[in-house]
């Protein structure tokens, strides 16, 4: 299934499902609209002859004009949203049925902030909802695709937060619980770079914003993004970024269109 979810959806309902108290099953479909459930029940879901598990924690995706049947073992509530989706922006293949393990809880608070936003401000809850399909979208699948290793995503957490001080590959290696050794071999596998790579490439990056965006001396630019050393921050720039942090700022403000990485 292919989902695009570079703007932002439109939603058109959110709220709690309750089904299996008069009958065990239900077959429907929308014929204009996407269907996002968050289950907290046993059953099944069947679109034609592929037939998917629901369980605790599973979130399932189901296409417009797509007959859905749902199979239920008593009574049973989950989240639901029905939303539309723009068709520009990148194509991500994502499964009908995936369980969200631990990124569950994530999604139950944002759908259900949506839900409680739906009434008052349906822009909230499209920012909740939007919000959701972005940790939909990057779930780590069992074939290997999807999401970033559970570790990496949380070592670039780490990472983007602390970017302004002191940063180490055991530091972040010890926020997330491994060791160096491990989280090294983790990191280049997932992002063909090194964790110390990682750090100066978005130390950099966060400099060229600030260097093109805003009117901070260089100094509090380098401090900013956690190299205080001027002379080591010019250096990493013409490294990283072809330029001196002037040189950057310069053509920045002259609109040369020179275009530094």
């Amino acid at each position: 299934m292919t989902l695009r979810i570079d703007e932002p959806p439109t939603v058109v309902d959110a709220g709690i499902g309750v089904h299996g108290v008069a009958t065990d099953h239900d077959v429907f479909r929308l014929p204009d609209l996407w269907q996002l459930h968050l289950y907290n029940y046993e059953g099944a879901l069947s679109l034609g002859r592929s037939v998917h598990p629901i369980r605790p924690g599973h979130v399932s995706l189901v296409p417009p004009d797509t007959e859905v049947r749902f199979h239920y073992r008593g009574r049973s509530e989950h989240f639901y949203v029905h939303l539309r989706l723009h068709d520009g922006g990148t194509a991500r293949v994502v499964p009908v049925m995936q369980d969200a393990a631990a990124e569950s809880t994530h999604l139950a608070d944002l759908l259900r902030d949506a839900v409680t936003a739906m009434p008052a401000s349906p822009p909230r809850a499209t920012a909740e909802v939007w919000a959701a399909l972005w940790r939909v979208a990057e779930l780590p699948r069992s074939d290997g695709t999807g999401g970033h290793h559970p570790l990496v995503t949380a070592a670039q957490a780490y990472v983007e937060v602390h970017l302004a001080g002191p940063l180490s590959v055991p530091d972040v290696a010890r926020a997330v619980g491994i060791s160096h050794t491990h989280l090294t071999r983790v990191f280049r596998a997932e992002t063909g770079r090194t964790v110390v790579s990682y750090i100066r490439h978005r130390r950099l990056q966060r400099a060229r914003h600030l260097l093109l965006s805003s009117t901070l001396s260089v100094t509090a630019i380098a401090a900013a993004v956690g190299i205080a050393d001027l002379q080591a921050f010019n250096k990493a720039c013409r490294r990283e970024l072809g330029a001196s942090p002037r040189d950057v700022r310069g053509a920045g403000r002259e609109g040369t269109g020179r275009a530094f990485p």
